[in-house]
C-alpha cells in the first residue's frame, strides 16, 4: 500500500508534566487551559494520572473539551486516579514512571514543579525529546538542550499549542 493510501494509526500524544499537591492556582488554570487547548487540537494527554495539582487540572481542561487523556500511575492500582483519567496504566514503578511519561509522549510540556518534574524533563531531553517550557523557570540548568533545539520557553497555553503545531508539522510534514 502506498504511503497515501494508509491509515494514520498512532495518535500525538503530548505528554503534560508539572506540580503535584504543591502547585499554585496560577499553574492550575494555565494546566486546565492547556488540556482544553490540546483537545481542542485533537491530541491526546498523557500525564501522571494522579487526583493532584497539574495532572488533575490539564485532565479535566481536556475531558470537558472532550479530549482523550492517559494516566501513568505510580502504583500497582488504579486507587488515586483523577476521574478524568480515561485510561489509567498502574506501573507499581513510584517514580520510575517518569520514564514512561516521557518515553510515550510525542512532546513534552512541563509545567512549575519541584524534582519530580526536573527529572521528566531531563529524561525528555536526555532522550531526544521536545520539551516546552510553560511559565517555568529552570535557570540555566537546561540551557544546552536549549541551544540544541530541544527547549524551549513560553508563557501562555496559546504559545505552547503554536509551538506544539510547529513541531508537529515539522516531524510529520503536514498540518497539525
Amino acid at each position: 500500500m502506498s504511503e497515501k493510501g494508509m491509515i494514520k494509526v498512532h495518535k500525538f500524544i503530548v505528554g503534560v508534566m508539572g506540580g503535584g499537591e504543591g502547585a499554585s492556582r496560577k499553574t492550575l488554570e494555565m494546566a486546565y487551559q492547556l488540556g482544553k487547548l490540546l483537545a481542542s487540537e485533537g491530541w491526546a494527554l498523557l500525564c501522571g494520572g494522579r487526583a493532584a495539582g497539574v495532572m488533575e487540572a490539564s485532565a479535566k481542561g481536556a475531558k470537558e473539551a472532550g479530549g482523550l487523556t492517559v494516566g501513568i500511575l505510580p502504583g500497582r492500582d488504579k486507587s488515586g486516579a483523577s476521574r478524568y483519567i480515561d485510561i489509567a496504566i498502574c506501573t507499581g514503578m513510584g517514580d520510575g514512571r517518569n520514564y514512561i511519561n516521557v518515553l510515550s509522549s510525542d512532546i513534552v510540556v512541563a509545567l512549575p514543579g519541584r524534582a519530580g518534574t526536573i527529572s521528566e524533563i531531563a529524561l525528555a531531553l536526555k532522550s531526544g525529546k521536545k520539551v516546552i517550557l510553560l511559565d517555568f523557570d529552570t535557570g540555566d540548568l537546561f540551557d544546552f538542550y536549549r541551544s540544541e533545539g530541544l527547549l524551549w520557553s513560553v508563557r501562555t497555553p496559546e504559545e505552547a499549542i503554536r509551538l506544539i503545531k510547529e513541531y508537529y508539522v515539522e516531524k510529520y510534514n503536514s498540518p497539525a
